[in-house]
């Protein structure tokens, strides 16, 4: 009998936890898009609130203040991004180096595509020094760049890669994708280009791949 009252009482506090989860999740997505679209200065907690439909109140419940929601935010976008390279880096582990990389900036560019937030987040914070920007740097930025340029070094040793300083070739690549998408209403406006259209996704990644990979692996 005890045990049935228990199972009862718990339902209650399951539900409240779902909406809680519920409400929280609106507001990282209505954060992710505000931050996005109009940096941090420019977006008011009240507009957030407004966009995920929820009382106002419920940010400093949830987040404490705008700093807060907005590394939340960036941790969401982040954290997203990262499962999906897990998930590739997974799939070609028994690929040659170069089948690797070009399987990564797929990934990269596709991603991108699907969530053009990842990069205009980078480009809102960094028009200025900020704390944001610093933290952004140490906690995302660094250690992707970290992974990722020595992968370029040895993809440059075996001549795969063109030579260069690693970290220029690093950002080359990274703003050729991440970069464009994020302009892609501009691109759009000014080429006729659509990359919201997969056939033009898939061109901008294989053209990624000629230009900084255009060289076979040493048999």
């Amino acid at each position: 009998m005890d045990l049935q009252q228990s199972t009862g009482d718990d339902k209650p506090a399951r539900k409240i936890q779902q909406r809680s989860a519920l409400t929280q999740q609106k507001l990282l997505d209505a954060a992710i898009e505000a931050f996005s679209e109009n940096g941090f200065r420019g977006t008011s907690t009240r507009e957030i609130a407004n966009r995920a439909g929820v009382h106002h109140p419920l940010i400093t419940y949830h987040f404490r203040n705008k700093d807060r929601l907005w590394r939340a935010s960036v941790d969401s976008i982040f954290r997203e991004f990262s499962a999906q390279l897990v998930a590739t880096i997974s799939e070609v582990a028994g690929l040659d180096p170069k089948a690797r990389a070009a399987a990564l900036i797929r990934c990269y560019v596709n991603h991108s595509s699907r969530h053009p937030a990842l990069h205009k987040v980078i480009l809102q914070e960094s028009s200025a020094p900020s704390d944001r920007l610093d933290w952004l740097i140490e906690t995302h930025l660094r250690p992707m760049y970290d992974s990722w340029v020595q992968s370029l070094v040895e993809l440059q040793d075996t001549g795969v890669a063109p030579q260069g300083n690693p970290a220029l070739l690093y950002n080359m690549i990274r703003v050729s994708a991440g970069g464009l998408l994020a302009l892609k209403l501009e691109v759009k406006g000014t080429t006729g280009i659509d990359l919201d259209d997969d056939r033009h996704i898939d061109e901008l990644a294989d053209i990624i791949i000629r230009v900084f990979l255009p060289n076979e692996p040493p048999q």
